[in-house]
């Protein structure tokens, strides 16, 4: 398709027209073709996103390098969002070592902030367990002026640590957050308080505890009960249940800086003499919920940590709790739960959680939580309810899910040959523009074919060649099958004239 050149060209024009191409070896060509149209053109750092995008998305990867070396050596400027989506796209296709390569040239082009590049493929080398690797990334890059912030690395390398048992190697960094000019957060305290419990290293965590009330728990912030709860428990666990029930008495008073009449120890009572932990342990949640000083942080967290854990019961009776207070469960609740729900495969019930309890309490169902449910749905393999799902979602909050989960979605049907609905998901991702992988534009043409749909196979076939993507032999073969019959000759031949001409 050829398109209209206008008189001047800019970036933000030529970016408009390369968006607007299903192909994206066009788009590419459009993009390198605009030099030579417009001698004074240049490109810039937008329009070089937006094509890199392009290319990354149709899994074009050894494009997508040429035209980040084409960036190099125009040296204007770039941001840093550009170099993550790039890291992602090569981890996601598997070339962790192209992720880390074009990490290391960051400097070579004209980036004057690469933070987030540097927590997303410290991320990457954490998930691929190269943990040496990681430690050596953030000695080399986390000095520098370029990354303004080193508090997610040193978390995410506490965690890494963490996973490896070895809390006393992470007790030792957190240690030296000071030195690193850092201040440690919430996320800090959690993490290294769930590697020390876990590591029943309860000494260290009590102390940890107590340089927490001083350091960020000065004002009695609810979402705190959530790390406050990680050491209780395993104090519980352990055994340790009268020394649990002092330090929740610790808590109240100068973590959660409780009202004088509501931090009194809780009476276990029976449950001390019976040693019965898991009571104890929902007595002592209990108490922190209604010691702390009322406010929908204190139990949205409490709640969406529980819906983690997979203790709905509990997360539960905290909602309620909540209720009674007169606060309104938030949307990460219930995005929690139905979480949750979708693990244990209790899809009926999350469903009901969207379509009847949020809209009970006036917490309208948001694309997020229909994203949650969607793609655990998917994780189950229930392709209907989540095309229902999906039909909900579109009338209900005006959107219809992400690329991902269509993706899954379509593959999911032709697993389960179910090639009519496999089509029609397909008709609802050319209006997004989520356009599928080669295999499955090759699985929903043959299995047209099988069920005698030539015409619709034919349209998927020309959208797939008009992408640049190329069918398999055996996609030929079954058009070529299912044509060759006395009635469909003249068509056959017609359909096969004006495939040629793509």
């Amino acid at each position: 398709m050829s398109i209209r050149w206008p008189r001047v060209l800019t970036p933000t024009h030529l970016s408009q027209i390369i968006r607007t191409q299903k192909n994206p070896i066009k788009a590419l060509h459009i993009f390198n073709e605009a030099k030579s149209r417009y001698p004074n053109y240049h490109h810039n750092g937008p329009v070089y996103a937006a094509m890199i995008s392009i290319l990354g998305t149709s899994g074009r990867l050894t494009e997508m390098k040429d035209v980040i070396e084409q960036m190099r050596e125009d040296s204007c400027e770039c941001k840093d969002s550009v170099f993550v989506s790039v890291i992602k796209t090569y981890a996601n296709a598997g070339q962790v070592d192209e992720a880390m390569s074009l990490y290391k040239t960051i400097p070579q082009f004209n980036c004057v902030n690469w933070t987030e590049s540097f927590n997303t493929i410290l991320q990457i080398m954490v998930n691929e367990n190269r943990l040496e690797m990681a430690h050596s990334i953030f000695v080399v890059s986390s000095c520098g002026w370029e990354v303004r912030s080193r508090i997610r690395a040193l978390n995410l390398l506490m965690y890494a640590l963490c996973q490896k048992s070895r809390s006393d190697l992470a007790l030792q960094l957190f240690q030296e957050m000071d030195f690193q000019s850092c201040y440690p957060n919430r996320d800090s305290y959690a993490i290294l308080m769930k590697g020390l419990c876990q590591d029943r290293r309860l000494h260290e965590a009590t102390h940890l505890l107590y340089s927490m009330f001083w350091r960020i728990s000065q004002k009695g912030n609810g979402e705190d009960i959530v790390v406050y709860r990680i050491l209780l428990d395993a104090l519980c666990d352990a055994g340790k249940l009268e020394e649990a029930v002092e330090i929740l008495g610790k808590i109240l008073r100068k973590g959660l800086k409780a009202p004088k009449g509501c931090y009194n120890r809780p009476d276990l009572g029976q449950i001390l003499d019976d040693n019965d932990i898991e009571s104890a342990k929902r007595v002592i949640h209990e108490a922190l919920i209604k010691g702390s000083i009322p406010s929908p942080v204190s139990y949205n967290a409490m709640a969406v940590d529980l819906y983690t854990e997979g203790k709905i019961d509990e997360g539960d009776t905290v909602i309620m709790e909540m209720q009674d207070r007169g606060f309104r469960p938030t949307h990460s609740i219930f995005e929690a739960k139905v979480a949750a729900l979708c693990k244990v495969c209790k899809v009926d019930e999350a469903i009901k959680v969207i379509e009847e309890d949020m809209v009970k309490v006036n917490c309208q169902p948001t694309a997020r939580v229909y994203n949650t449910l969607l793609k655990n749905l998917c994780n189950v393999g229930n392709s209907m309810a989540v095309l229902k799902s999906l039909n909900k979602m579109s009338n209900k909050v005006g959107s219809a899910g992400d690329r991902d989960t269509y993706g899954i979605l379509l593959e999911m049907l032709c697993g389960e040959r179910r090639y009519l609905e496999a089509s029609q998901l397909l008709e609802k991702m050319s209006i997004k523009s989520y356009w599928p992988c080669t295999n499955s534009y090759n699985s929903v043409i043959k299995g047209l074919c099988s069920l005698g749909r030539q015409y619709e196979a034919v349209m998927w076939l020309e959208d797939m060649i008009s992408q640049g993507k190329l069918p398999e032999t055996s996609v030929w073969n079954s058009l070529a099958s299912s044509f060759c019959n006395s009635e469909k000759i003249k068509v056959s031949s017609e359909t096969f004239s004006r495939l040629s001409t793509l």
